[in-house]
């Protein structure tokens, strides 16, 4: 028996108007065409269908049961059929996002928000890309996009930029290191420098400055939160490099310095990579402009 959904219309059409003259106008189809069509399926199903000379026109036990099914399958169908037209049209999809900026996740969080409200039909969710990966993984299609400051050239991945930020070196305001103007990498000899749990090739101030200068701090001390890591710093248990960004946000000014790296400083840039093909969809476009609106305010915390 082969049942196709035009057959699971048509008996719901039926059931729905109780008459074959109103189900073919429902239908589009000529009162024959639909007299023909529930012969061929009763030939095929073997039974009947409906309850002959029943008005308004029933179904048959055999009947009901195809119903039910259509009941069942139609909307399933209905569903997929609008979920693959917001793919085509860039209306529905996924968004699983990978940081490996250890900040940037309470910088994100806001944009995510409002990124949810305008698109509720796109999945969206959040790894911490310094567990994994994240740049193979965005080319095998298991996330969508980074977020990164290590742009590679990466065949069918781009990077799109969010915004720039300024690495500062923060202590307490009685630290040694206070006096000077600027910091080198030498400064780090004999301090405890306080970092989040990441590997020290992905931490500025190993990969711009201590790295290439070949100097190593007296002592690493790892932690989760930005706001740990100050209170320590605040409270002279070490020293730390943070994203200029994530200081001006913080409540401990009066606690602590900040000092540029090296005389003339140290910039880096933040980027969005995402496959190449997925970057002009209208749900990347917008998250990848909040992104870089939010980022404005929290470098000017004066924008509301």
């Amino acid at each position: 028996m082969h049942i196709e959904f035009r057959h699971l219309r048509t008996i719901k059409a039926i059931h729905d108007t109780g008459g074959l003259a109103r189900a073919a106008e429902t239908l589009g189809i000529t009162q024959s065409a639909l007299s023909h069509q529930i012969k061929g399926i009763e030939d095929q199903a073997g039974v009947e269908l409906f309850v002959r000379r029943s008005k308004p026109l029933k179904l048959s036990a055999a009947g009901l049961r195809m119903l039910a099914a259509a009941e069942r399958i139609l909307p399933e169908v209905a569903a997929l059929e609008q979920e693959f037209t917001g793919l085509v049209q860039g209306r529905a999809g996924r968004m699983h996002i990978a940081i490996e900026c250890h900040a940037c996740f309470e910088w994100l969080f806001p944009v995510l928000e409002g990124f949810r409200k305008a698109w509720p039909d796109v999945d969206v969710d959040i790894r911490p890309g310094l567990a994994f990966d994240a740049l193979p993984a965005l080319r095998k299609e298991e996330v969508d996009l980074v977020v990164s400051s290590d742009p590679e050239d990466i065949p069918g991945v781009t990077f799109l930029p969010l915004f720039d930020y300024e690495p500062i070196f923060v202590a307490a305001t009685n630290h040694p290191l206070a006096a000077k103007e600027w910091i080198d990498a030498e400064d780090f000899r004999n301090e405890t420098l306080i970092t989040y749990p990441v590997e020290r090739a992905r931490l500025d101030v190993f990969s711009q400055l201590l790295t290439p200068a070949k100097v190593a701090p007296k002592d690493l001390r790892q932690v989760e939160l930005t706001a740990v890591i100050l209170l320590l710093v605040a409270s002279n248990r070490g020293v730390a490099v943070l994203p200029d960004w994530v200081v001006r946000q913080t409540s401990y000014g009066s606690d602590y310095i900040t000092r540029p790296l090296t005389e003339k400083g140290l910039t880096r840039r933040l980027y969005a990579a995402v496959r190449e093909e997925e970057a002009d969809l209208p749900y990347v476009a917008h998250l990848v402009r909040n992104a870089r609106q939010e980022a404005v305010k929290l470098q000017r915390p004066d924008i509301v």
